[in-house]
């Protein structure tokens, strides 16, 4: 069983979403606000195995570092704690939680596992690249911001962080793969719900779900080249297993399945246009 639980709303600016795909096209797919503002989401994955393990993807900012830079440029709002969101949307106490995963260390997917200083899944093996675990600690200057390293320290000390170097089965129809582009060492998730269906977790490899198209890569990545060859690779297997996609910022469109066009992608869903005027009527 799996489910998607939102833990908040943040704005980027859509130019610095879609890297070089001119706006004419990208925007007919994913909306901005008058100032070029994308809203974004921070899309959990909460996941519960036939064998008892109950696994958080990608648990959201937090609430540590949202009076610090860059956190107060991307204006974080309608943010909801991941504690009590587990409790009432999927019955699961932060106890409960034996897996965190980690689709990379950039604080907007990882700050919501470390509170006051504390783990906030105490007893939940945390699982992360080594390539990203390292980059954290000698990051390329354009993405050293986008790191909190004083969490992950807290979880080493509490020898709850599990570095992976390749792909690893974590249980029965639940594994994690190593990719590059967004940055080094990103981890996507591979999940085979209780009725067979796959769902595929990307994280920012696919951030929004108007991103299948290979070329709309964000200019976030460090190596754009890297994205394409892994946004393919994930592709086809969607396309060839069926499988849903969950995309981590898609405010819209949260869950789709992917279908070939010609020598692109396109979801099987669109993203509900109906919802841009409540989204940016602030």
């Amino acid at each position: 069983m799996y489910q998607i639980i939102n833990t908040g709303k943040f704005y980027a600016d859509g130019g610095a979403m879609f890297g070089a795909v001119p706006k004419v096209s990208w925007s007919r797919c994913y909306p901005v606000n008058e100032r070029n503002l994308c809203v974004l989401a921070m899309n959990t994955a909460v996941v519960k195995t036939a064998c008892g393990r109950v696994i958080v993807i990608d648990p959201g900012v937090g609430g540590d570092c949202l009076k610090d830079a860059p956190a107060v440029y991307y204006q974080f709002h309608e943010l909801a704690d991941i504690c009590e969101k587990l409790r009432t949307e999927a019955g699961i106490e932060p106890a409960e939680v034996t897996d965190v995963v980690f689709t990379h260390l950039h604080f907007d997917h990882c700050g919501g596992a470390v509170a006051a200083g504390k783990p906030v899944f105490p007893n939940a093996t945390h699982w992360v690249s080594r390539r990203q675990n390292d980059t954290e600690k000698q990051p390329h200057p354009l993405e050293k911001d986008s790191f909190l390293p004083a969490n992950t320290v807290v979880l080493e000390n509490a020898c709850l962080l599990k570095l992976i170097d390749n792909e690893v089965i974590i249980s029965e129809n639940f594994s994690l793969k190593i990719y590059d582009g967004h940055t080094p060492g990103q981890i996507a998730a591979f999940i085979r719900s209780g009725d067979g269906t796959p769902l595929i977790f990307p994280g920012d490899i696919i951030p929004l779900a108007s991103q299948v198209v290979p070329e709309r890569i964000s200019a976030y990545d460090l190596n754009p080249s890297l994205s394409w060859y892994s946004k393919i690779e994930i592709l086809e297997k969607a396309v060839a297993e069926g499988a849903v996609m969950a995309f981590f910022h898609d405010v819209f469109t949260p869950l789709a399945t992917v279908k070939r066009i010609g020598r692109s992608y396109k979801t099987e869903t669109t993203p509900s246009f109906q919802q841009f005027r409540r989204v940016f009527n602030r």
